[in-house]
């Protein structure tokens, strides 16, 4: 787990280091070991390293295979590597470190584009071809690792975090109406290639991007999640999808122990995170680290769920912190977090993930998370809803949507608007497809291959990241996620939500944990926004660059802070809290 960055050029000038070192050393948290530059006319490439396979020095990067030509820079872990590994030394291949990183390199050589549907693993990277001069951009399946891209004239800026690109100085940080509108109406889920700067663009996942030397460029979707199965498939008994769903989420998380450092789990108690640590107790792990985290009760809603995280840490035996955070220690942490964003998040459990990942990395380096198991086995309350949906696309945003375009004209300033419903003719696009028939397919793609990853698969890696932590998410193996992708609606449904993977894990945890009410990192105060939070919110938005941006109606406003509470959105969310965090996180920025 690293950050990588680089430039290249398309007009014969040089790459300029000093750039690319004001890049490298923005991505410092996200790989604190150790880090390089290589600069190679045209091409500059930065790295910096969290050293978890092959701790030796053989393993930094960039990594340089003269004997092949190649370069590169890579962010991520590769879980199947050393069985690829094997497979290239049968090929001839010689190796001279131990990691995953050169397995890359050669990989790519032996099979050219072809490569990266061998591997299983999460990915970020940038590969150079010495002789030819073209440059391989690559994310992984669910663009699990970042990738920001910069293009500026015959110059081409990427790196792992947006604002490490701001600090080259050369992009253009103008708010882009789209994604704006996508912030405030799609749950602050901007999908790619936008980003909430009109000079910042993302790599989609499953995404390779080939640039040759001249600057022309193609990109290639090497997977797609399609979902419905066969007919077979449709009459396969429950308990037969049951049991393949466990046999594989088992292989899933066996394949994220590969380390050579110790690996912990974060235990929210809730289903996803209890099962992954039944799993790992099942497969020998003693002394296993678990973590947990807590907040202040507000408004009457409690903030933690220690009594079942409690309950699988005692059950199996693991080694178990939690941590209980005060409002006052929360509020006192929200810059850091905000400044943590790549982009701005405006789920509560930001400043939870951040808190507890600077926790964890004080004990372990690598963690597992059960982020993904809601988008991939239907864990949403509005799954449900489009049951037999005679017009799909009204449920989900009826359930989904913030707010309407109509009415986010009326809270947005004029200046800020876009030309027409960008939010709703994405979704209309999306659920008309091929690949997913089933209205409840059509929402399920849509989670899985667009809100996952610019929401929860996000926000892990930008909260973990901050300090230096690797965060491994099993739901997301590709495998697994096919074989969920082809188990009908009417299973994944059952009992309230997530039936089969209930029932899997039936076999695994206490049902206790799995017939509790839906949880999730609950932070009360920022959900009931009073007192020393309003009086933070409230500070920013009638700041002076707030009032020079002038992004919001004051009207607006003026009516969210004479009652907060009031204006909660379908998804639980405070209106409040959302317009306010974009202006934070641009105040953060220095945007």
């Amino acid at each position: 787990m690293c950050g990588i960055c680089g430039e290249i050029t398309f007009d014969g000038s040089p790459a300029s280091p000093h750039i690319t070192e004001r890049m490298t050393d923005c991505l410092v948290p996200r790989g604190p070991d150790s880090g390089g530059m290589l600069n190679r006319g045209r091409v500059s490439f930065g790295h910096r390293r969290l050293k978890i396979i092959d701790l030796s020095d053989k393993a930094e990067q960039p990594m340089v295979d003269s004997e092949l030509g190649l370069s590169i820079a890579f962010n991520g872990c590769i879980y199947n590597y050393p069985e690829l590994r094997e497979e290239l030394q049968g090929m001839g291949y010689r190796f001279f470190s131990h990691g995953d990183t050169e397995v890359i390199l050669k990989a790519y050589h032996a099979w050219g584009l072809d490569f990266v549907q061998r591997f299983n693993g999460m990915f970020a990277f940038a590969i150079h071809e010495r002789d030819s001069g073209r440059v391989i951009l690559g994310r992984d399946r669910f663009g699990i690792k970042p990738l920001y891209l910069a293009e500026q004239g015959k110059r081409l800026f990427f790196a792992s975090s947006l604002p490490a690109l701001v600090a080259t100085g050369e992009v253009d940080t103008t708010i882009d109406p789209v994604a704006l509108q996508f912030y405030m109406s799609f749950h602050a889920v901007v999908p790619a290639p936008y980003t909430m700067l009109k000079g910042v663009r993302k790599l989609p996942p499953a995404t390779l991007r080939v640039i040759e030397k001249d600057g022309a460029s193609r990109d290639i979707q090497f997977w797609k999640l399609n979902y419905g199965g066969s007919a077979e498939d449709a009459e396969r008994p429950f308990e037969e999808w049951r049991d393949m769903v466990l046999d594989e989420l088992r292989r899933a998380v066996k394949r994220r122990m590969v380390a050579d450092v110790p690996v912990g789990v974060l235990l929210s108690g809730g289903v996803d995170s209890s099962v992954i640590v039944g799993l790992l107790a099942e497969q020998g792990q003693k002394g296993l680290k678990t973590f947990s985290i807590g907040f202040e009760e507000a408004n009457g809603e409690k903030g933690d769920e220690f009594v079942y995280s409690d309950l699988i840490a005692e059950r199996f035996e693991t080694d178990h912190a939690r941590m209980m955070i005060p409002s006052a220690d929360m509020l006192e942490a929200l810059p850091a977090t905000i400044r943590a964003q790549s982009e701005p998040m405006v789920s509560y459990d930001n400043v939870g993930f951040y808190l507890l990942s600077r926790e964890v990395a004080r004990h372990v380096k690598v963690v597992q998370s059960g982020q993904g198991a809601d988008e991939v086995f239907a864990g949403y309350h509005w799954y449900p809803k489009l049951t037999n949906s005679n017009d799909p696309v009204e449920d989900y945003a009826n359930a989904f949507f913030d707010r309407s375009n109509t009415v986010m004209r009326q809270h947005v300033a004029p200046h800020w608007h876009a030309d027409r419903d960008e939010v709703r003719a994405f979704v209309e696009n999306h659920f008309a497809m091929p690949g997913a028939d089933d209205p409840v397919d059509k929402a399920l793609r849509l989670d899985a291959n667009v809100m996952l990853v610019d929401d929860p698969v996000k926000r892990v890696d930008n909260m973990t990241m901050a300090w230096g932590l690797e965060a491994r998410v099993p739901f997301l193996d590709y495998e697994l996620a096919e074989l969920a992708a082809r188990i009908p609606s009417r299973h994944h449904l059952a009992h309230g939500g997530k039936g089969v993977l209930k029932e899997a894990s039936r076999k695994v945890i206490p049902s206790e944990v799995i017939d509790r009410p839906k949880g999730y990192f609950p932070v009360p105060a920022l959900k009931y926004i009073q007192g020393p939070t309003l009086d933070m919110v409230r500070d920013s938005l009638t700041s002076q660059k707030a009032r020079e941006r002038g992004l919001f109606n004051q009207d607006y406003l003026d009516r969210l802070f004479a009652d907060p509470t009031s204006a909660i959105t379908p998804l639980r969310g405070s209106e409040l809290w959302q317009v306010a965090l974009l202006e934070m996180w641009l105040q953060q920025h220095d945007l």
